[in-house]
């Protein structure tokens, strides 16, 4: 009980700050990525809480903010893990078995691709390249590339994350 009053709290603060940040963009046209971004920096994702806000007091409408959030791929509806694992589809990736990869990740993290784990520990998402063709199969947890990966490989690589 009292983690959940803590996680609240921490909520509210939150939008408290994001609150104050948004009184610089208050009736400027064109802020709204900028806004967002800072936002989201401070969040960590922009649940509808914080879209309301954004739209109010720029004086735009709720479904401009949503459909922006939902256009840029770097903006994010849901709350992020800890550690983010990005799993590479590029066609080099992709035919040296990327797939097959992305799958054990899915069963070992019980999630499917653009989730987090219940713990929040683990968000899983594909990209088209991670620029580590030379290593493929890859994946980047957080800033950390592994490479030249096997389904078999996976829970190790997890567990160094325990």
């Amino acid at each position: 009980m009292a983690v959940a009053l803590n996680q609240q709290q921490e909520f509210t603060d939150k939008l408290k700050q994001i609150e104050e940040m948004l009184k610089k963009y208050k009736g400027q046209k064109g802020a709204l990525l900028q806004a967002l971004q800072e936002a989201q920096n401070i969040m960590g994702y922009l649940p509808i809480e914080v879209q309301e806000m954004v739209a109010e007091t720029l004086d735009i409408t709720l479904s401009e903010v949503y459909s922006t959030i939902t256009f840029y791929s770097f903006f994010s509806l849901k709350p992020k893990g800890k550690y983010q694992i990005r799993t590479c589809l590029g066609t080099a990736c992709y035919v040296r078995g990327a797939e097959k990869v992305l799958d054990r990740l899915k069963t070992e993290l019980g999630i499917e691709v653009g989730d987090t784990t219940d713990d929040g520990k683990f968000s899983l998402n594909a990209c088209r390249c991670i620029g580590a063709c030379g290593l493929a199969p890859a994946i980047i947890i957080n800033d950390e590339v592994y490479g030249r990966l096997t389904p078999d490989k996976i829970p190790d690589i997890l567990k160094k994350f325990e």
